[in-house]
């Protein structure tokens, strides 16, 4: 019997649940500004108002300062860090325009593990991080250093981010895991990354870090609640893992006890059945008293079904009950009592106990046991003679429930009730059936699913070409995804956006060629990626002005942008260019702020990230594959752009800047992991996509399924050792 590779393919739909009355655990968060008591005398802050009327806020002016965490604070940092895999930082900022700077930074020497910043320069927030020892960071282009209050937060889950700007979704990326089992002596920096860097400058309040998911419901809590995390997702696809190694390590032994049971065969051995102590031969049935039901043995193994009951139809003066040693009911003579009905077996107490019998109240001299409790908390079972004590177990000695029923006891008395998804039979609840969900149209599967009874409940199953939501809905599957903003309506067919066509959207409708287009008779069409563009030659409509900003500009007309005073517009033959404001530092008027190199101050100089360089504002320069400029004293950095690889499979060397293509996914640095891929390693067994395990034989030799490539790896230090 072969191994199964257990295939799930798990994707999230937003729902439109609201979260209500979300709790936070204090346990599970840190408010940063009142860790830090961030007060008046504080170098470098001054308390102020906040976003709200009388919310306290801190403005951070542009002055040399050191804002950081007290050893103890770090270490408590620390340790809500370790080992979570959720998190969201949250604050309220009011960033000065065109300025860039750090909100929070969380380092061990030059290795940022957590660090957010706001790039006025280039409009950029940036998320810095590390991967397998290695720096990361995530650029979410946004403007926030606009001179405006914005609620900012950014949640990280396992190999997921997520940035809400005022209570908004921006961005939703996959990115490299962050590493969060932070090195001790790791320090926090407010408002800074350092001494010397990344000073921040604007108005902070509210900045805090939480440690569970979807921690920026508490910024924003009339935000819907989503589908689960990527770490939820993570976390049950290594439990996936652990089942599916644990399935292939069972189907081995299996495989063997099968073998061995196969050369018993040729025995010509009997296979017999034992149950409670007692032998029964091949084909021998008996009755299972305990459960009602009627049992065989075949080829060594026992199946039973359940007792089939007839249905009853008792006369007037008698009633259904259960007989002792019998497993369905027969009727038996009722009793009556003061226009009370009593069924065969049930007591009543009046001068005496009496007990019913053949339809005759028999009295009874038994005496009743002694009660360990007090007076108070003696309880009269129901139709019985003698008290118990409160909270008395009536099922330890009530009714005989079947398999597909469970015994509940209530104040008085205990009863019989069906398990979920199975119903009574004949109104009996001692015995139940299972209720088949799908044929009685009692199931939630939804379209492109096909419902499948079960014992007690029914599963969902997806339609070929589909594959699932959650429990009850499946959704069209696109091998190679829907390109150019394309939708997945059907089994590998995409419906396309305006411009594109092809099976996945992937080809430039040629509206020219086809003569779709809608230019006039004295434009000429230009064919454009998803669209056209009618360029005019000649006539009435050739104006040359230019429509912007709901008015229109002459054409030769020259003009700076109202949110832009760096900028210089112009209009020419009905298109619009716009360029940054040309610097003449020789003329002693010109505007430093758009014209910061032409700053001779020394207050407005930069020093380098290693110390050992001073740059005028205005400079730039490239260092560890950044391309950095100083900005009235700040220096702002951002990663060189690197040319788009179309590989599957990349790697980046040593010493490099920018990650090539390599046709071995055991060399690839960073792999989008495809759980469909799976691997066999020495065993036989199959492991999914991103599983790590020992080679057989060799402890020092570690392997990793890489899709479908099996990747192993020596550790030299292990084997010097061994």
């Amino acid at each position: 019997m072969p191994p199964d590779a257990v295939l799930v393919v798990w994707f999230c739909v937003c729902t439109a649940r609201t979260v209500v009355g979300l709790g936070m655990d204090p346990d599970l968060q840190m408010d940063i500004v009142t860790e830090l008591d961030l007060v008046n005398t504080t170098l470098g802050v001054t308390q102020v108002s906040g976003m709200h009327n009388g919310s306290k806020a801190f403005l951070f002016q542009d002055v040399r300062r050191e804002i950081h965490a007290d050893p103890h604070v770090s270490e408590k940092l620390i340790q809500l860090f370790r080992n979570k895999s959720e998190f969201t930082f949250l604050a309220t900022v009011q960033q000065k325009p065109s300025t860039s700077g750090v909100l929070l930074s969380i380092r061990e020497l030059e290795h940022s593990y957590f660090e957010l910043e706001s790039s006025g320069l280039r409009d950029e927030i940036r998320y810095h991080y590390m991967h397998g020892g290695k720096p990361r960071m995530e650029v979410l282009p946004f403007r926030m250093a606009d001179g405006q209050w914005h609620r900012v937060a950014l949640s990280v889950s396992a190999s997921h981010v997520l940035l809400h700007v005022d209570c908004n979704r921006i961005y939703e990326r996959v990115i490299d895991p962050p590493e969060t089992n932070l090195p001790p002596g790791s320090s926090v920096w407010l408002g800074q990354r350092n001494q010397k860097h990344g000073l921040f400058k604007g108005i902070i309040q509210d900045e805090k870090l939480i440690f569970m998911p979807n921690g920026y419901i508490t910024q924003c809590p009339n935000l819907n609640r989503t589908c689960p995390t990527c770490s939820d997702f993570l976390s049950l696809v290594q439990g996936i893992m652990d089942l599916q190694e644990l399935l292939a390590k069972m189907t081995a032994k299996l495989n063997y006890a099968e073998t061995r049971l196969n050369q018993l065969e040729n025995c010509h051995c009997e296979k017999t059945c034992q149950v409670s102590g007692l032998l029964y031969r091949d084909q021998d049935t008996w009755v299972d008293g305990d459960h009602c039901r009627n049992c065989t043995c075949k080829s060594g193994t026992v199946e039973c079904q359940r007792m089939s009951c007839p249905l009853l139809r008792c006369s007037p003066d008698s009633l259904p009950v259960h007989i002792s040693g019998q497993c369905c009911k027969v009727c038996r003579p009722k009793c009556i009592y003061g226009g009370r009905v009593l069924a065969e077996g049930q007591r009543i107490l009046t001068k005496s106990c009496r007990e019913c019998r053949d339809g005759v109240l028999v009295k009874l001299t038994e005496a009743c046991s002694p009660l360990n409790c007090s007076e108070k908390d003696h309880i009269l079972p129901e139709n019985q003679c003698c008290s118990v004590c409160r909270g008395h177990n009536f099922c330890a000695e009530g009714p005989k429930c079947g398999e597909n029923s469970e015994c509940k006891n209530w104040n008085t008395k205990a009863t019989c009730e069906c398990k979920n998804g199975y119903i009574s039979v004949q109104g009996d609840s001692a015995y139940c059936e299972d209720i088949d969900e799908c044929a009685a149209k009692m199931h939630y599967c939804h379209a492109n699913t096909v419902c499948v009874n079960l014992p007690g409940l029914y599963r969902c199953d997806c339609v070929p070409g589909y594959i699932r939501v959650d429990d009850f809905s499946c959704t069209a599957f696109c091998e190679e995804g829907c390109r150019h903003g394309g939708t997945c309506v059907a089994p590998n067919q995409c419906v396309c956006p305006a411009g594109f066509t092809g099976s996945h959207c992937e080809k430039d409708i040629d509206e020219c060629a086809l003569r779709t287009h809608t230019c006039g008779s004295d434009s000429a069409c230009v064919n454009l990626a998803g669209g056209f563009d009618c360029l005019c030659a000649s006539g009435s409509s050739c104006s040359g002005d230019c429509p912007h900003e709901g008015g229109l500009r002459r054409n030769g007309q020259v003009w700076t942008l109202n949110d832009d005073r760096c900028s210089l517009c112009s209009c020419k033959d009905g298109k619009i260019f716009c360029r940054r404001t040309a610097c003449d530092c020789q003329n002693p008027s010109v505007d430093l702020f758009c014209c910061p190199e032409c700053d001779t101050r020394v207050t407005s100089q930069c020093l380098d990230q290693d110390g050992h360089k001073f740059y005028r504002s205005g400079d730039s320069w490239t260092q560890n594959c950044q391309q950095c400029r100083c900005l009235e004293g700040e220096v702002d950095c951002w990663p060189l752009t690197c040319p788009d690889l179309s590989c599957e499979y990349t790697a980046m060397s040593e010493g490099e800047c920018c990650p090539r293509c390599v046709s071995d996914p055991c060399l690839a640095d960073s792999l989008a992991y495809d759980i469909r891929k799976t691997c066999l390693d020495s065993y036989g067994i199959s492991r999914l996509s991103g599983s790590v395990w020992t080679m057989a034989g060799s402890a020092c030799t570690t392997c990793k399924c890489k899709n479908g490539s099996v990747c192993c790896s020596v550790d030299l230090e292990c084997l010097q050792n061994n």
